[in-house]
């Protein structure tokens, strides 16, 4: 069967991959087309568009750059007109990918969502276009199951695929004097910065965690350099800050550090599934932050409390993300800080609620199923 995946961000990739590999061992004969990046197309599928073209982030920033989210849309529907996929899967990236559900509805082609986005944080109204236009849901946050269900709409939950890419990971990974030594790292102990996967989340975000590491010079501060983004940016804004980059190593770095600062997003589930206590950094355009929220919904923003239901890591918003308070927390979730021990006993009972290993299997098997039963 022809395949056609589209996702708008790496996190989306690094799900995109693991789901590819699952759809081809579920689907030997599977064609698979994708929008995505560097690790769908290593997975098996055959790359159209990356990721670095198609995201950006907030209200403002999609407005400004207006004419290449056209561009994109006409190019992405033409690939689907000329490959004529037996099912379009879409990952999160909801501004693109909901428009994307309605066009492909309409010629007939089946639709799956892999991973919903967070209607359950704001404009629940956007349910309405799953129930419309999408075939099958499915979610990857076990509360997720009840929002969808209260909209009259059966979402499917067979876990959370990011269990199995991390414990893949740390199986073949070496011990921490090995990872250190491949980091170019000494002994001393780290604090790890995720400042996020888009250009302009890095701008934001970066210099506010950069700003704490000459109160801490026990500690060596190594920010997780995004591949697809420019090393001079992060060069740029650290200055003459004691802070290193290495780009590619994200879950190295996390699996050798003692705490980290992390943007909102997939990265802060990625830090609890290392049991790296973390505080969690968000910052926008002022006009973005402002629509954002006149819109919102839940009272946390990272997925570790979202998932918890309470306030498990510190959250870190627009003015309150600054030096002092920076400093003042991140004594607390250091090795000898009173919260250390308290967020990793929370993360244990996270990665209990988050189910068993293997979504992704189960996922992709029960995505080629539905597909069989269709044609047949």
């Amino acid at each position: 069967m022809k395949y056609f995946i589209i996702a708008g961000e790496p996190s989306g990739d690094l799900h995109g991959s693991n789901l590819l590999r699952s759809l081809i061992k579920a689907d030997p004969e599977a064609d698979i087309s994708c929008w995505g990046g560097g690790l769908m197309k290593e997975a098996g599928g055959k790359l159209l568009k990356h990721y670095r073209e198609t995201a950006f982030m907030g209200v403002w920033e999609v407005l400004i750059n207006i004419l290449k989210v056209k561009a994109n849309f006409a190019a992405c529907r033409s690939q689907i007109d000329a490959i004529r996929p037996d099912v379009v899967i879409l990952i999160d990236y909801p501004g693109f990918n909901l428009r994307i559900a309605k066009y492909v509805k309409r010629l007939g082609i089946r639709v799956f969502y892999y991973i919903s986005p967070k209607f359950w944080a704001w404009n629940e109204g956007r349910v309405a276009k799953i129930k419309k236009y999408v075939d099958r849901l499915y979610i990857i946050f076990p509360f997720e199951k009840a929002f969808f269900k209260k909209h009259g709409y059966d979402a499917i939950y067979l876990g959370n695929p990011l269990i199995d890419h991390t414990e893949s990971w740390r199986r073949e990974a070496g011990d921490r004097k090995t990872l250190l030594n491949s980091l170019g790292l000494d002994e001393k102990p780290v604090i790890a910065l995720l400042a996020g996967s888009r250009m302009q989340e890095v701008k934001k975000i970066l210099p506010e965690m950069v700003s704490v590491a000459s109160s801490l010079p026990d500690y060596q501060f190594v920010v997780a350099g995004m591949e697809h983004l420019p090393e001079q940016l992060y060069r740029d804004i650290i200055g003459q800050a004691p802070v290193s980059v290495i780009c590619g190593k994200t879950y190295e770095l996390l699996s050798v550090a003692e705490a980290a600062l992390v943007t909102s997003g997939t990265a802060t589930l990625e830090a609890a599934l290392f049991d790296v206590p973390q505080i969690v950094c968000y910052k926008i355009s002022s006009l973005s932050y402002h629509l954002m929220k006149l819109a919102i919904k839940v009272r946390f923003i990272s997925l570790v409390n979202l998932i918890m239901d309470r306030e498990v890591v510190r959250e870190l918003i627009q003015s309150d993300l600054n030096q002092l308070t920076l400093y003042r927390e991140l004594q607390g979730i250091i090795r000898t800080g009173h919260k250390h021990d308290i967020v990793r006993a929370d993360y244990k009972q996270l990665r209990g609620m988050l189910g068993d290993a293997g979504a992704s299997a189960r996922i992709a098997s029960d995505m080629v199923d539905n597909l069989k039963r269709s044609v047949n």
